[in-house]
């Protein structure tokens, strides 16, 4: 897959570096992701991801509806994939050495509150960094 396929659905989540240049998005999404976030929207309306660090879900990515996940005073905006808002709790992301994240689906659904089980998939988090891409 092409970087462009891969950063397709990151319009808004580019950064800008000091000297006005624009960074690489910090969250991503594949485009069989971003098909199933598509699906979600039309099925449940306005819709957020939070990066979970553990407890319940490990490290997965949660998708649920915006009034079901309001963003906390600790909570980090990373970007938008699929037109959704992507957050992660700031200590974490600091302690996870500020990664860039891709979104992706894998089949069967997880033990989780997301949105995503009821197609029998589950979305999870790859972490990008130079040519190398791992599972959070």
């Amino acid at each position: 897959m092409s970087a462009t396929e891969q950063h397709a659905g990151t319009a808004s989540g580019a950064m800008q570096e000091s000297g006005g240049r624009e960074q690489r998005p910090t969250v991503t999404a594949t485009r069989a992701a971003l098909e199933v976030i598509k699906r979600l929207r039309k099925a449940h309306g306005d819709l957020s991801f939070f990066q979970s660090g553990g407890c319940c879900e490990g490290s997965a990515p949660m998708c649920l509806r915006s009034e079901e996940m309001p963003m906390g005073p600790g909570d980090t905006w990373l970007g938008e994939i699929g037109g959704v808002p992507f957050y992660i709790d700031t200590d974490q992301y600091e302690r996870w050495g500020r990664p860039r994240f891709q979104i992706d689906v894998s089949e069967g659904a997880a033990d989780s509150f997301s949105l995503e089980g009821g197609e029998g998939v589950h979305f999870v988090t790859n972490t990008i960094g130079g040519s190398e891409t791992c599972e959070v």
